[in-house]
């Protein structure tokens, strides 16, 4: 699967894009997509040379392509699994790619033999997956609707640990040495991954209605030091863990539009990205939009045109030049909605630019 390399690195990712009318930012599309909603995506770490990008969906598949300099996609494989897909992350070295579904495992995906074997099992649907890759040990963790986390040796079939949680896990991630996790009820909990992992601090979330996504973000020297989340009520909140002012967590409303009658429509917040060298972030949404914001200068940087279908998940990869975001149904409007007509797609931005932090006087 992986063959030598043909990325230019010198070379910046762009070009002209077609439109078309699901398409209204002109961006790249990503070739050969889901046939269902994306759930989960994820592009691969900066340990390898090309880009690569996975996307996990409803429609039991993961997909991996690679992405091309020019914005070219060219689709590598497919894997189905036992059940929807609900997250997918990368192994630090790029070898493997770690599936969560609906059907109560996780398997692991070798890229370079193509073989799938399960590694890890819960009582229910695992909502969340992330590796994680300490000083002294590697693992990978896994949050499920059983209410519980779990610690995987992937060589053993049994967990390293497992740690009861308040309600059933609805998101998390993770940046050594720390970890977040958000469940149900709006608790949410930080965990201190250093030795083992264990749990620092628990919050009620900010935010009054249920948390959709959560994100990690760092300081000026890289270091993990508070988290955004984003809820079904177009707000997120950010936090951080040890706030030297208490005046530093703030909330902001986004993906909300002007109603008739004069009310405003008020869109969940389906995803939430740190870039990963300017720092600043972007949001998608059930509006159909993504917008880029500027957490330290509390102002937002871009917003996008309006696509005819919800924003459901968004990446950026290693080196911050590639925005992916994906388009489908997320059922935010019921069943009546659901037109099966309508694609699923994955469109590439090239952002580096449009991501840069405010100038600040």
């Amino acid at each position: 699967m992986f063959g030598t390399p043909t990325l230019g690195a010198a070379s910046a990712f762009g070009g002209t894009a077609a439109v078309a009318p699901s398409n209204p930012m002109k961006d790249f599309e990503v070739t050969s997509p889901p046939e269902d909603t994306v759930s989960a995506m994820e592009f691969s770490p900066s340990t390898l040379q090309q880009n690569f990008l996975i996307a996990g969906s409803w429609d039991c598949s993961v997909r991996c392509w690679e992405v091309e300099q020019s914005g070219k996609t060219v689709g590598k494989s497919i894997k189905t699994m036992g059940g929807p897909v609900l997250d997918v992350c990368w192994a630090d070295d790029g070898s493997k790619v770690f599936i969560a579904s609906a059907d109560k495992q996780v398997k692991c995906w070798d890229l370079a033999s193509d073989q799938v074997a399960q590694v890890a099992q819960h009582d229910a649907p695992v909502k969340t997956c992330h590796w994680v890759k300490g000083t002294n040990y590697t693992c990978l963790m896994t949050g499920s609707w059983d209410k519980t986390l779990k610690f995987w040796d992937t060589r053993t079939p049994q967990p390293m640990m497992s740690i009861q949680l308040p309600e059933r896990c609805y998101c998390a991630d993770v940046d050594y040495p720390m970890a977040v996790v958000g469940t149900a009820n709006r608790h949410v909990l930080i965990y201190s991954l250093e030795n083992k992992p264990t749990q620092y601090k628990q919050q009620e979330s900010p935010l009054k209605y249920q948390h959709r996504t959560v994100s990690i973000f760092r300081d000026k020297k890289k270091t993990p030091t508070g988290y955004a989340l984003g809820s079904i009520e177009g707000r997120v909140a950010i936090q951080y863990v040890n706030p030297i002012n208490p005046k530093d967590n703030f909330t902001f409303k986004c993906h909300r539009s002007n109603g008739s009658n004069g009310y405003q429509d008020i869109y969940a917040v389906n995803d939430i990205a740190f870039h990963p060298i300017h720092g600043t972030l972007a949001t998608v949404g059930s509006d159909g939009t993504f917008s880029f914001w500027d957490k330290d200068a509390r102002t937002k940087l871009k917003s996008s045109d309006t696509m005819d279908q919800s924003i459901t998940k968004c990446c950026f990869n290693a080196n911050g030049q590639i925005f992916a975001y994906t388009v489908g149904y997320d059922w935010s409007k019921g069943h009546e909605y659901n037109n099966p007509q309508k694609k699923t797609y994955i469109f590439l931005r090239s952002c580096y630019e449009e991501l840069k932090p405010r100038a600040t006087n």
